[in-house]
């Protein structure tokens, strides 16, 4: 029997790229989903296309910037489902930007979705999880969560963040059977640079070769399964850029000799 088979799974950023990788392959499982981000039309299509019914699927549009009605909507979430298995925290905005270019402003919007969004979310889900005993939170970081690059520096400043705070939520939960995985993907074939926000808060609109060439967000999604199966605390997936986590946490005089020489884009 397949470890998601009737869970109740809810992945936000669910309208493409490693969000709908991620439903897809929760429903193949057998898993019940709720879909959520800003755009209903593109949630509607994943599901029509899954094929998925009004029984086991529910779309919830969520605004990360925007969070003031989140506990409504876990209570919708809680009255058709009863329960939280899985919380996917994968919404989240990038950047393309050099910090002197960009506004605090742009700084700030960068931050509420990625970090107080998240965590808005989290908090609102996390009492379910607490009175079930059991439940699985899954933040998807990145690579810049661990360093940081060029044109990126609020967004790697909101991975940092998600990382400080779910490790700690981690060790407060531990007891409770709630269990926290921190996913950082490097190079994944998405959109992710052509919606990444610029200096003056407008679209980047530009797919990055280095992000075109990188991994599937099927290949992606089917690793962070089999992370929550094996109950991992830490993933971390993509290709050979993943080893700069290591070359930073071993030679960290080098790593900055050598991230310097890396491409911007």
């Amino acid at each position: 029997m397949s470890t998601f088979k009737n869970k109740v799974v809810w992945v936000t950023g669910a309208s493409s790229g490693i969000g709908e990788a991620l439903v897809k392959a929760f429903a193949k499982e057998g898993a019940r989903l709720i879909l959520s981000s800003r755009r209903m039309d593109e949630l509607q299509r994943v599901k029509d296309s899954l094929g998925l019914s009004e029984e086991n699927c529910l779309i919830l549009p969520l605004d990360l910037a925007n969070t003031s009605n989140i506990d409504e909507l876990t209570q919708r979430v809680i009255s058709k489902f009863q329960q939280i298995d899985i919380l996917v925290n994968n919404g989240g905005l990038s950047q393309r930007a050099l910090t002197k270019d960009t506004s605090v402003d742009i700084d700030r919007k960068i931050m509420e979705v990625n970090f107080f969004g998240t965590i808005a979310i989290t908090k609102s889900v996390l009492p379910v999880m607490l009175q079930q005993k059991s439940g699985h939170i899954i933040v998807i970081s990145s690579i810049a969560g661990k360093f940081g690059f060029y044109f990126r520096s609020a967004y790697s400043a909101s991975k940092h963040a998600l990382h400080g705070f779910f490790e700690s939520l981690r060790m407060e939960i531990f007891n409770d059977n709630v269990k926290v995985l921190i996913v950082c993907p490097g190079k994944i074939n998405t959109n992710i640079s052509v919606n990444a926000v610029t200096a003056d808060g407008g679209k980047h609109n530009k797919r990055d070769e280095s992000t075109a060439n990188g991994v599937s967000a099927e290949e992606c999604a089917t690793q962070i399964l089999n992370g929550i199966k094996k109950n991992n605390e830490e993933i971390y997936i993509g290709g050979k850029e993943l080893r700069a986590i290591w070359l930073k946490r071993l030679f960290p005089k080098l790593f900055s000799k050598m991230i310097r020489k890396q491409k911007p884009e």
